[in-house]
């Protein structure tokens, strides 16, 4: 009963708090994201940003271009030297960039990685890596979001007026 009490008190908010209307939101639908090199990882990283961002009939204020690095390792090895577990990475360096002026505003890192067994069928073993990399994607894309969302209410937050 006293916990919102607290944490008002000590100027917790939510990120995402004013809906729509919020600078967080209407940040994140000002963002377009650029074109991503990478074959299918950057196409899937690509769409899943999109989709996060929202991006509608907004003007773009901000262009977010992002370079991805894609990398699989084989781990165990098998008595007959197979390799019987890979380990995924998904890297991307990420920049948000301001449309009016060209400068950065957030450069960073973000990273995911998941490991796959690998299976007796060649055709497995790709099905599963395949599923590791869209779900890879995903989670990139809801880092970097949340990172853009961090930068965007920390920047309102530095504009806002203070209150007595």
């Amino acid at each position: 009963m006293m916990l919102p009490l607290l944490l008002a008190g000590c100027g917790l908010r939510p990120l995402y708090g004013g809906g729509s209307a919020s600078p967080v939101a209407t940040t994140l639908a000002a963002v377009e994201v650029a074109p991503i090199s990478g074959n299918q990882a950057g196409w899937l990283v690509r769409n899943a940003l999109n989709d996060r961002l929202h991006h509608g009939s907004v003007p773009a204020r901000y262009r977010l271009e992002v370079e991805l690095d894609d990398q699989i390792t084989g781990l165990g090895i098998a008595t007959n030297n197979a390799i019987t577990r890979e380990r995924r990475i998904l890297r991307a360096r990420y920049r948000l960039v301001d449309v009016a002026n060209g400068g950065v505003v957030l450069d960073q890192t973000a990273s995911a990685d998941a490991g796959i067994d690998v299976a007796a069928s060649e055709y497995a073993t790709v099905a599963a890596e395949q599923t590791t990399l869209e779900r890879l994607t995903e989670m990139l894309s809801d880092e970097i979001v949340a990172r853009i969302a961090t930068y965007a209410r920390r920047a309102a937050d530095k504009t806002a007026p203070t209150q007595p």
